[in-house]
């Protein structure tokens, strides 16, 4: 029997690899998804993968990548495991679907991300870093108002960043404990997010300028840290962070901090809520009014609202975000970082176009 031309298609085939604790943010958003549908969960660990599987109604669960993805066919592998696995398990994945999703930090290092593009190159593979950040309904929201000039031309952002969760001698170890013994944390963990957040607001970084510490002594890597960024349309850029101290919201995660957007007409503030208020130049701050995603889900929603980006591409060729050709931007700013702070010298970075989205 033929099928009727307005029947909705199938839902895409999508194969999570990865139980760890981020993997249930990355189910919830496949959940709200529709057009996709999560039909297995891959984890080395099979008590774990078991749990989170029944937790999601995911019959289907393997220890195996190798013997599990030829059966599957997924349409989408969307990765979640920890750094030290993300690239044997990216060139598994590539041969066996349409799409792959990896989360950051996308490999050990910049050569192995590298090799990983180019890997994705040859095979004419969508490959995408699953950077949600810039997702986040308030960042979507801002680029909106950027791009239809009530900012006017932009001159500065900057970004507060208080999770307060890393304080005491138990610090992540609740959740992503293997962070007590990083040697490199707030910067490759947490402020990659808003080296791609400012990106997308303000585009080219031109150069950076870095000191970073580390307040926690019960901790291998850095965990504060001021980065001060130039844009190439003229902007500069400030992230203030630090995870021993929070901010005013009823939760401290569900923003991490407080962003404050500057161009000629006014000024765009983040606050803990969620809330965005708009100040006119000499003028009052009102609160802007916009849908804040859900309250209870990681980050507004951002993890969803990435996996319909890419199930768009999918059904209908959108254009597609962070695929990982364009990440590795991200990812030698982060080295620029690092390069900055070790040296104590500003860091000049290369740029594609002079022309940047700062100019509204």
């Amino acid at each position: 029997m033929s099928t009727p031309s307005h029947a909705a298609p199938a839902p895409l085939r999508v194969v999570v690899i990865g139980a760890g604790y981020f993997s249930q943010f990355h189910l919830e958003g496949w959940r709200a998804v529709a057009g996709a549908q999560v039909v297995a969960l891959c984890d080395t660990h099979r008590p774990r993968a078991e749990a989170l599987a029944t937790r999601f109604g995911i019959a289907n669960v393997s220890t195996q990548a190798r013997e599990l993805l030829p059966a599957v066919q997924p349409h989408i592998i969307d990765i979640t495991v920890p750094p030290a696995s993300q690239g044997a398990v990216v060139a598994e994945s590539l041969p066996h679907s349409a799409l792959v999703i990896c989360q950051k930090p996308f490999g050990l290092d910049l050569a192995e991300a590298e090799s990983l593009a180019d890997l994705a190159d040859r095979m004419n593979k969508p490959l995408v870093v699953h950077e949600n950040f810039r997702f986040m309904p308030w960042f979507r929201e801002a680029r909106r108002l950027i791009d239809n000039g009530t900012l006017g031309r932009l001159h500065g952002v900057s970004f507060r960043l208080r999770p307060g969760d890393g304080q005491g001698p138990n610090a992540y170890l609740d959740r992503q404990p293997y962070f007590q013994t990083m040697p490199r944390l707030l910067v490759l963990e947490t402020a990659i997010h808003l080296i791609d957040s400012f990106r997308y607001l303000c585009g080219d970084v031109t150069a950076v300028y870095a000191r970073l510490r580390r307040l926690n002594p019960v901790i291998a890597g850095e965990d504060a840290g001021l980065i001060v960024f130039e844009f190439a349309g003229g902007a500069s850029g400030l992230f203030d962070g630090n995870r021993l101290n929070d901010h005013v919201a009823r939760n401290p995660r569900r923003t991490m901090g407080e962003m404050w957007l500057e161009g000629a007409a006014g000024v765009l503030r983040l606050d803990g809520e969620a809330r965005l208020w708009f100040k006119p130049h000499q003028g009052d701050e009102r609160e802007h009014a916009y849908d804040r995603g859900p309250a209870d889900g990681f980050g507004g929603g951002a993890c969803a609202n990435l996996q319909r980006h890419v199930v768009a591409h999918l059904r209908s060729g959108t254009p597609l975000e962070n695929q990982a050709r364009d990440y590795l931007t991200n990812l030698r700013i982060r080295e620029a970082v690092y390069r900055s702070h070790d040296t104590g010298q500003r860091i000049e970075l290369p740029t594609a176009a002079a022309a940047t989205a700062c100019a509204a």
